[in-house]
């Protein structure tokens, strides 16, 4: 698969303008065990970004540097199209990006539904092995431009991984709720 980054769009008018990859299937180590976004389309509730989204600096809802201009599915993959803010804050990242110190994408999310897969067991799809916990129902909160994203092999990290003591609470009890459906 190849690296997901954050790409300019080209054209006159569109110098704050990129294109970038926000979620990945990639499985990634949490404090319950390994977590699949399930990013095929229709499994992420993209209306939220696609009527509100906002693109934040490293999760901090305080510090929003621009919007997301729209959002979709593709090739298993979540896509976005962003526009960066031209204020103090948000032009200090947008150089950042646009020299490549900042390279890193994340996405804050809640999840409406798990499946759980046991070890040496496929999902229902067939398409992931356990033991894992596959997001089927899940609704992208915000777009993040991190610098250290949860998953550096592709770039894009899925998580609040700088609010960790309080979305760890939001995860626990999410998964709790799931095991007693």
């Amino acid at each position: 698969m190849p690296k997901a980054s954050v790409r300019e769009i080209e054209g006159e008018g569109n110098e704050r303008r990129f294109r970038l990859s926000f979620a990945s299937e990639e499985p990634y180590g949490r404090f319950f065990g390994t977590e699949i976004l399930d990013c095929k389309e229709g499994a992420a509730d993209l209306s939220r970004l696609n009527e509100i989204g906002v693109v934040l600096y490293n999760h901090d809802r305080y510090y929003v540097i621009g919007r997301i201009i729209k959002a979709w599915a593709e090739n298993n993959r979540l896509e976005a199209e962003i526009e960066i803010d031209s204020d103090e804050k948000s032009e200090t990242v947008f150089q950042k990006m646009k020299s490549g110190t900042l390279k890193g994408v994340s996405v804050g999310y809640t999840v409406g539904s798990w499946e759980e897969v046991a070890a040496n067991n496929m999902s229902s799809d067939g398409r992931f092995a356990g033991p894992c916990s596959i997001a089927r129902n899940w609704t992208p909160l915000e777009v993040s431009i991190v610098s250290v994203p949860a998953d550096a092999s592709i770039g894009v990290g899925r998580g609040f991984e700088d609010n960790k003591a309080t979305m760890g609470n939001v995860y626990e009890w999410q998964f709790e709720i799931n095991k007693r459906r």
